[in-house]
């Protein structure tokens, strides 16, 4: 008996059958077509293939999308791996570069450099900063790899000299702000009042982060050797599903990098600062009862709770109007601190290390322009050079 078929290519004859199997970003239909001698193993194919993408064990590399693959990737590998506010910068890239773009609902096979390069630069026309470009371009080059490895691509179309990042016209690098000793002692004024005596001082005389600084439990700080142990940090982020439901939540995680693990040293004069500090909170938690819940931290609400970083914004900013000071930004503690460091002669090398950066680059490159004085010195010290030359 003659096999029924509906296919014929080369000469032989084939039963083809065709099936939806999603779709694109789009929203059109995905279609895929199976091939078998009979229909049955025509049908038998189809099954298999659907029945490995219903568990997750296959998909269709010849159709998917690089927003639906990178989705994927994103959700199912590198979410394991990283932190949940490092995963919330790499999805916001995602959803706000990847997901839904010209450049999204392109075939994972079919990209090339240039259709990147041209999407890059219709960003870059759209008004958006090198920066942008430069991490949109890190983390699709990283997901590419990823690709590669699968055996969805064979080369990454974003690896070497391939994809060129606009370049705008950059202003000039904004001084950082200080505190000047006249701000400080304004500052201390309002604070000796303020319920955020404590913090406020000691972001200003140890440089923490304000992550830092809102992590610190009472065994990160010993006060008989007059040193703080940093080895975590606090923010608040969004934990995003894969179904891109959100749910926002105080995280205290790992510090920044491996080198924001640091034990830094505590001035003299902020210890019994501290001392009161501690004695104040006990009495808040008497004054709580069983509203108070005891995690034991340095600089928590009156009910023991982690302070939310925009309550403390909003208390940071109605102590400088207080004090009559114009606005700087929290994180301006934190340079005045290593612009005292240097302004008393302590080595590049020494204020890395006690900032926790992770390369004395970081270090050079932020601060070396706040130190003035220092650089004159320098210029003043190879006058000996001229002396020797006119003897």
């Amino acid at each position: 008996m003659a096999r029924k078929t509906n296919f014929e290519v080369n000469g032989s004859q084939y039963y083809r059958i065709t099936a939806v199997i999603g779709r694109n970003s789009k929203g059109s239909l995905i279609r895929k077509q199976f091939y078998g001698k009979t229909k049955k193993e025509a049908e038998d194919k189809k099954n298999e293939y659907l029945n490995g993408v219903k568990s997750g064990l296959k998909l269709d590399s010849q159709n998917i999308t690089l927003g639906e693959l990178m989705h994927l990737w994103l959700f199912e590998v590198i979410k394991l791996k990283i932190k949940a506010s490092s995963f919330e910068k790499y999805e916001g890239i995602y959803r706000n570069y990847i997901k839904d773009t010209a450049i999204g609902i392109l075939k994972i096979c079919d990209l090339k450099s240039i259709q990147i390069q041209k999407y890059y630069n219709k960003l870059h026309e759209n008004n958006k900063s090198s920066n942008v470009i430069k991490n949109l371009n890190k983390l699709l080059k990283q997901f590419l790899n990823y690709a590669v490895d699968e055996g969805y691509i064979i080369k990454n179309p974003c690896w070497g000299n391939k994809i060129v990042i606009p370049e705008q016209n950059i202003a000039k690098k904004d001084e950082i702000k200080i505190f000047t000793d006249g701000e400080i002692s304004q500052l201390e004024k309002v604070l000796r009042t303020s319920r955020l005596k404590g913090l406020i001082l000691t972001a200003l005389t140890t440089g923490l982060r304000q992550g830092e600084l809102l992590a610190l439990t009472w065994d990160d700080i010993d006060l008989d050797k007059g040193e703080i142990s940093v080895n975590k940090s606090i923010k608040r982020v969004n934990i995003i599903k894969s179904d891109d439901s959100k749910e926002n939540k105080i995280l205290i995680q790992p510090p920044k990098t491996i080198n924001s693990n640091r034990v830094v040293p505590i001035p003299s004069e902020l210890i019994p600062i501290l001392k009161q500090h501690h004695l104040k909170q006990k009495l808040e938690k008497i004054k709580a009862g069983e509203e108070y819940e005891d995690k034991n931290l340095v600089f928590p609400t009156a009910l023991g709770k982690p302070i939310d970083a925009k309550n403390l914004f909003r208390s940071y900013k109605n102590l400088l109007i207080k004090a009559g000071i114009k606005h700087k930004k929290f994180h301006c503690l934190r340079h005045t601190y290593a612009s005292k460091l240097f302004a008393n002669n302590i080595p590049l090398k020494t204020v890395q290390v006690l900032l926790g950066h992770s390369n004395i680059k970081t270090t050079a490159d932020i601060y070396t322009h706040v130190m003035p004085k220092q650089k004159i010195d320098a210029a003043e010290k190879l006058n000996s050079i001229l002396r020797l030359k006119s003897n």
